[in-house]
């Protein structure tokens, strides 16, 4: 297009409507008609970007809405150099234009994609994370206060598995308009994870956080979610917290939101828990931070590995089996025991990354050793997580030859807090042809009955049940129980925390397969089948890669 300043008029090359999209009555004959095409909006920043161009002759660009005959609009854009007479003076504008309407739609989807949520329509976390950042110091500065909460839709889980997405999706959508219908004009609500929502409260104090936590919870639980497959009971959990009180910035908010809701669901679900500030849990807090900070800087370095712990054969004594124990190498070289990471990565929520990454070594080594059979340490998250179910189910079929010597380790606490959606995954793990180890057992008083419904191979006596054992009558009994059990389930056993011969002969007297402890070795970084191995060792030995937690 040639725009002539003296006259206003504008000619358009002969392939103006198709490069557009437009009808030929679509394309204005004077720059005035041209101007009043434009989307109101639009038409003080292409002003701008004219008046720049003409005063300091740079070409020019910029974007813009340009209504069609029909009232819609077409997006274009446009690119423009000056052309001016041998005094200098600008004479006339060539301009390209070229419609960008399904550039700019995508653009759009995608910024749509990245602050909504696709099922509710409802702001994602990403979203509400930039809100709580803004809120926060506005609030300090204007000395008011606004209420945080997340609501948990409990065991959605179960109604994935049992029902399917569609009617999970379906109790996801009606949850939230039933909160939604709860909350005033200038409240806002997201979606902050697959069965959460998040909810700004505005001008909120600490008696209207509890009225509305209340009034959400009788929401959820007095009536029947209704889906295509039938109603369904369905019931929420809350926890939240009044801010900017005790909150810095957005991370502490969502942080002090989630510890609460976490007190909520240990207390029983469907509640509602209010953060309270501790200065003493703050600090601590602070800490499992700098610890989670330092945990990712290991996993990107490469700087998680394993220390072995020899298991041996209760008879002869001799290695048959190893255990893998988590460490981390810090920067300067130094060995840190799980014992000191796990509790900052549960509580920031880094396990799933650490699962993942064990997962991923172990199914490596194996792939690389075939005489090894290796386990690993399943978290409570892990088992209950769709997508890290769907990496864990890729990896063992895409290298079907090592399922058989795969070994899946549940502590027994993680099985019991949520028996059915365990029972649900040793059943898929075994399909697969791996074998499931119970860990720790004795801790939580695991029945009997339920070790059978799991189906598992090996239980492993937690190591209270050992210290002492010759002379705790208390402990032989259940060593002697659990044992003869254990051989009619055809379940192997190991007892850990051996540490002296006595220990050893009482527990090879009761029974038990197969002995761990200091007494039989630490824990090593070396790899003792990486190695020659010494005649006197298994070459079938099997390494069970733990994360102690």
């Amino acid at each position: 297009m040639h725009w002539d300043l003296a006259s206003g008029s504008l000619n358009w090359s002969a392939n103006a409507t198709a490069v557009l999209a437009l009808s030929a009555s679509d394309l204005p004959r004077r720059a005035q008609d041209f101007t009043g095409r434009l989307a109101p909006d639009d038409i003080p920043g292409r002003a701008v970007a004219i008046d720049r161009h003409l005063s300091d002759g740079q070409p020019y660009e910029c974007q813009y809405k340009l209504r069609r005959s029909d009232g819609r609009f077409e997006w274009i854009d446009e690119q423009a150099v000056v052309e001016r007479d041998e005094a200098g003076t600008p004479v006339g504008v060539w301009a390209r234009l070229r419609a960008i309407t399904d550039e700019r739609a995508h653009v759009e989807d995608l910024e749509r994609l990245a602050y909504m949520d696709p099922l509710t329509g409802y702001m994602n976390r990403a979203r509400l994370s930039n809100l709580l950042s803004d809120m926060i110091p506005m609030t300090v500065r204007e000395g008011s206060s606004f209420g945080f909460l997340i609501v948990n839709i409990d065991r959605l889980g179960l109604l994935n598995n049992a029902y399917g997405f569609d009617i999970a999706d379906q109790v996801i959508k009606q949850i939230g308009e039933r909160i939604e219908r709860l909350l005033r004009p200038d409240d806002m609500i997201a979606r902050v994870g697959g069965n959460q929502f998040g909810l700004l409260l505005q001008d909120r104090d600490q008696n209207a956080l509890h009225e509305f936590s209340e009034a959400t919870l009788a929401s959820a639980r007095d009536d029947v979610v209704r889906t295509s497959a039938g109603p369904l009971q369905v019931s929420v959990t809350l926890g939240g917290t009044l801010l900017p009180e005790g909150s810095r910035d957005e991370r502490d908010a969502i942080g002090h939101a989630e510890e609460a809701l976490a007190a909520a669901k240990r207390s029983g679900r469907d509640r509602f828990v209010c953060y309270r500030h501790s200065a003493s849990r703050d600090l601590a807090r602070r800490k499992s931070l700098a610890t989670g900070d330092h945990l990712l800087a290991a996993l990107r370095d490469g700087r998680i590995t394993f220390a072995v712990q020899p298991i041996v054969d209760s008879q002869n004594e001799q290695p048959v089996l190893y255990e893998c124990l988590l460490r981390m190498m810090d920067d300067n070289g130094d060995v840190i025991p799980a014992g000191l990471l796990m509790p900052a990565a549960e509580e920031l929520g880094l396990i799933r990354q650490l699962d993942r990454h064990i997962l991923d070594r172990v199914i490596e080594e194996l792939c690389h050793t075939r005489d090894i059979h290796l386990a690993v340490n399943v978290s409570g998250l892990t088992a209950t997580d769709p997508i890290m179910l769907n990496h864990l189910f890729a990896m063992v079929e895409a290298n079907a030859h090592i399922a058989d010597r795969l070994t899946f380790e549940i502590t027994e606490t993680v099985a019991m807090l949520d028996f059915e959606e365990t029972a649900r995954f040793v059943t898929k793990l075994r399909d697969l042809g791996c074998r499931i180890a119970i860990d720790d057992f004795g801790a939580g008083y695991t029945s009997f009955r339920h070790l059978k419904r799991l189906d598992v191979d090996v239980v492993k006596i937690d190591g209270q049940f050992v210290q002492n054992l010759q002379s705790n009558r208390e402990n032989q009994l259940f060593v002697r129980t659990l044992t003869e059990l254990a051989k009619g389930f055809n379940m192997e056993v190991v007892a850990e925390c051996v540490e002296v011969d006595v220990e050893a002969a009482a527990l090879r007297a009761l029974g038990v397969d197969y002995l761990q402890g200091y007494l039989y070795g630490a824990p090593s970084l070396e790899r003792p089948w990486q190695a020659q191995i010494a005649p006197e060792f298994d070459h079938n030995a099997r390494a069970v890669a733990h994360v102690r937690r």
